[in-house]
């Protein structure tokens, strides 16, 4: 089978969408959000129509569509923070709002006519490889099953919920809302919340926060280093010479490219420039924060990289607002009028804010998928994830991940390294489908040989210098973040091996060892 083809008309389902479920499709991308519509766009371009992609939600956006809380932007530069391949010349500021980065996603999709092959409310609930056929099954809640060639995750890391682990947090009785599922009838006005978590997310949901509530509390377990975000509106001027001159944008993203790859060496690994980094942020909280006990409070105790960069101007002042108060006490429990803490003290709030992230390192496979001879991926990731270069799994034959194991980025935009990604996807998706390929799958030795050396790149970068961070499991193992620069995690993707990394098993030919070489003839 090759890109398109099609051996029966779709039919209509009760929900109105064309079912495919009467034929094999070619792709099949599982999520809507940045990567399952990059990676749709890509196909496309290289010649692969007969595709498919399933959304459990009701419109496309991922992380962007779940994540509207009260200041939600983005702390990548909009340059950076969007594909190549899909420029925007009129971002509206240096650093994007939530609602401008959805916009842009909703473009790409009209710009590409992706609606046509969306479908909604689409839940996979579980995959299975089929070795007779080489073919995947995909099922779907309330719905028949489909049957694919290839099958793209692109459900991301960032899709599940976070909760931290407090005793009583199922028997607080006021408002409980989440970051990632913001219910924006709340009023907060006159009310007393507590925020627990002080990440990525807190930075911009507590300024915004004391603006509207009564009182703010916010439950600090550790303090992040903090740089200032330098915000700006990108003017007319700007914007029309984006429009205007070739090369211009190509220009300022190479720019913000190499800025962002030369904080990887203060960033991953400790070095003279990781003081550097630190220096500017205590200089940032000594001009934003004149109280010294609460400069002590605010500064971290580990090497910055170790945790996330927090970038924001306006927390610390939002901070030391007469209506916020800062707690370093640990929580002690979480009660159905409020919060104590391990003093004792209870502090009855009228609503919980949890900005605490998402389930990344812990998650395991996201949903139930079963490969070849039974393998379940749930059980074999269930001490940390591993991939070869991130996008395949070797006993799993032709299916790939967007933004899988260790493709995390400590100080470069996830769109770079998830635009790498996906055109090596697409160039095997495209092995499978124009070669006549029944199952390509990783050699489970490559796949050995480069997660030990990820492994032991790893121990020496700030992310195992001894903090506590979603970036790592509970034992230490590290399976989300990738030790080095972006430019060589590109250069990783653009040298994988088909032929020399993979095996590949043809229609015509059984053997289970026949080297892709001689079936895809590609290097």
């Amino acid at each position: 089978m090759t890109a398109g083809d099609s051996t029966a008309d779709p039919v209509t389902d009760t929900s109105g969408a064309a079912s495919v479920a009467d034929r094999v499709v070619s792709t099949v991308i599982i999520g809507a959000g940045f990567a399952g519509i990059g990676t749709a766009i890509r196909l496309r371009q290289s010649g692969v129509d007969d595709l498919v992609i399933l959304e459990r939600g009701t419109r496309v956006g991922g992380t962007w569509r779940d994540n509207t809380y009260p200041g939600a932007a983005c702390d990548i530069p909009s340059r950076l923070y969007s594909y190549s391949f899909a420029p925007k010349p009129d971002w509206s500021h240096t650093y994007s709002r939530s609602e401008e980065i959805l916009g842009y996603i909703d473009a790409m999709v009209a710009d590409h006519r992706l609606a046509e092959v969306i479908r909604f409310d689409h839940e996979v609930t579980g995959l299975e490889f089929d070795e007779p056929t080489g073919t995947w099954r995909i099922d779907i809640t309330g719905r028949a099953p489909m049957v694919a060639r290839t099958v793209v995750m692109a459900s991301g890391p960032l899709s599940t919920p976070g909760y931290p682990d407090i005793p009583g947090i199922d028997t607080y009785e006021g408002k409980r809302i989440h970051s990632a599922a913001w219910d924006h009838d709340y009023d907060f006005a006159g009310k007393r919340v507590g925020v627990i978590g002080t990440g990525a997310s807190a930075v911009q949901i507590v300024p915004e926060l004391v603006r509207e509530a009564a009182a703010v509390t916010v439950f600090q377990r550790t303090p992040g280093w903090v740089l200032p975000r330098l915000d700006r509106e990108v003017g007319a001027t700007t914007t029309s010479i984006y429009r205007r001159v070739p090369g211009a944008q190509q220009l300022a993203r190479a720019a913000w490219f190499w800025g962002h790859e030369s904080v990887a060496v203060g960033a991953v690994w400790t070095s003279p420039a990781t003081r550097l980094i630190e220096m500017a942020a205590k200089l940032n909280l000594r001009a934003q924060v004149s109280d010294p006990w609460m400069r002590r409070q605010l500064t971290p105790d580990f090497r910055a990289g170790c945790k996330r960069l927090l970038m924001s101007s306006d927390y610390y002042p939002a901070l030391q607002g007469d209506n916020c108060s800062l707690v370093t006490w640990p929580i002690a429990k979480i009660c159905p009028s409020g919060v104590r803490t391990v003093e004792g003290i209870e502090r009855h709030l009228d609503c919980i804010v949890f900005a605490t992230g998402f389930e990344v390192s812990k998650q395991g496979a996201p949903i139930p998928i079963t490969g070849r001879d039974g393998r379940d991926l749930g059980s074999e990731w269930s001490r940390g994830a591993f991939a070869y270069k991130s996008f395949a799994v070797s006993g799993f034959p032709n299916m790939y991940f967007t933004f899988g194991p260790n493709s995390g980025p400590g100080h470069n935009s996830a769109l770079v390294y998830m635009e790498a990604q996906i055109d090596t996807i697409v160039a095997a998706v495209r092995v499978v489908l124009d070669r006549g390929i029944k199952a390509l799958d990783v050699h489970e030795p490559a796949q050995r040989r480069y997660n030990a050396d990820i492994q032991r790149r790893l121990r020496r970068t700030t992310w195992n210098s001894g903090c506590r961070s979603w970036y790592l499991t509970d034992d230490g193992f590290n399976a989300t973040m990738f030790p080095g620069f972006a430019s060589q995690f590109i250069a990783q993707m653009r040298g994988v091996d088909f032929s020399r990394d993979f095996r590949a098993l043809r229609w015509a030919d059984e053997s289970d060892d026949a080297p892709a070489r001689e079936a895809a003839g590609v290097h």
